[in-house]
């Protein structure tokens, strides 16, 4: 149970601080935001409750090929927001072309004959 709270806890951490540098300095909370810290703590987490070395393997495989087309979100919702949109209909629209960003690259893999 302990280690529920202190995955929270940490998970929470980090969203705070990120949002409490971005006051203070977008450049500082964007290199924070951008460390790979969700799949570090992932990988960390898998590992210590008793996952194989090719489960590890597997998740970093994984997530490796899937930072691909999240990068979408971050280069369209800018592009949309200094375009003139609203936070909301940008974000929204952002988050569908990454959606179709990772059917892409998931059908790309298919024919490739690799699976996730």
């Amino acid at each position: 149970m302990w280690q529920y709270v202190f995955k929270v806890a940490l998970s929470a951490a980090v969203i705070v601080a990120v949002s409490e540098l971005a006051r203070r300095s977008s450049l500082l909370a964007a290199a924070l935001a951008s460390l790979p810290l969700t799949s570090l703590l992932a990988l960390v987490w898998l590992h210590l409750e008793g996952g194989s070395g090719e489960q590890v393997a597997q998740l970093a495989a994984g997530i490796g090929w899937l930072v691909l087309p999240s990068l979408v979100l971050f280069v369209v919702l800018p592009l949309l927001l200094r375009a003139g949109w609203g936070f909301w209909p940008g974000l929204a629209a952002a988050c569908a072309a990454t959606v179709l960003a990772y059917a892409a690259l998931l059908a790309v893999l298919s024919r490739l004959g690799m699976s996730m």
